[in-house]
Order: C-alpha cells, then structure tokens, then sequence
C-alpha cells in the first residue's frame, strides 16, 4: 500500500512517499502554503499521480500527548483535505519527529543547520517509516 506523509506547518507543507509495499519512504517535495482549499487540491491531485492508498497527517500533541493550538489547526486543514479526496487520511503522532530527523542528520554527518530543509525531508521519512504496521 502507498502512503503519502504530510507534515504540515504554517509556511510549508512538506511530503513523503511509500514505496508500493509501503515499506520504505522517500521525500517527495515541499509546498509553499497558500490557502486551505488550493493546498488540498494540489495535494490531492499529487496523490492520485502517486497512486497513493493512504495518507498520513503528522499531528503535533503537546508535550503531555494532548491536542493543543497547532495541532487543532492541522486538524483544520485537514477538512479541506478530507473534502479534496476519497483517500482515506489518518493522523500520527509527529511529537519527536524532529528529535529523530536531528539524529539521523548526526549520524550522516550532515553540519547543516536545523532550519533548513532537510530536517523536514528526514522527519517525513522517519514518521512514514514508523507509520508501518
């Protein structure tokens, strides 16, 4: 089964694919966000060209596990998504996401700094690789 991984933040929507056996995940690209409507549309259209079976939402939880501001607005956004596709959509806890992409920099030897875009390829990597059953 191929499985799109969305992690999306405020500025850009970042997206990573399944191999067929959803086993293995690469990044894909990383959107510039627009507007709720347009950004499901796209997304959409890009899953369908991916034939994609299943999409996964990074959804940000507090530190105590719990729905707070942030993830509430991916929740949001989210909707318009739902609305855009008949591909089923799940949410995954992305809480250390970021700490795993970090690492997997460290171990590569990657001296980047932690705001550029490869911690977000990495960390859509790691969620789609945890995200298998």
């Amino acid at each position: 089964m191929r499985i799109l991984a969305i992690d999306h933040g405020d500025a850009r929507i970042g997206l990573a694919v399944s191999d067929k056996g959803g086993m293995i995940a690469r990044p894909l690209q990383i959107l510039k966000h627009t507007a709720k409507k347009e950004d499901a549309e796209k997304i959409a259209r890009i899953a369908l060209e991916n034939n994609v079976e299943k999409i996964v939402i990074g959804l940000p939880l507090d530190d105590e596990g719990k729905i707070g501001h942030q993830a509430n607005k991916v929740k949001r956004w989210a909707e318009a998504l739902k609305e855009a596709t008949t591909i089923p959509i799940e949410f995954w806890d992305e809480s250390f996401t970021s700490e795993q992409a970090e690492t997997l920099k460290r171990k590569r030897g990657d001296r980047r700094g932690r705001n550029d875009a490869q911690p977000n390829r990495a960390r859509h990597t790691a969620r789609l690789s945890d995200a298998q059953p």
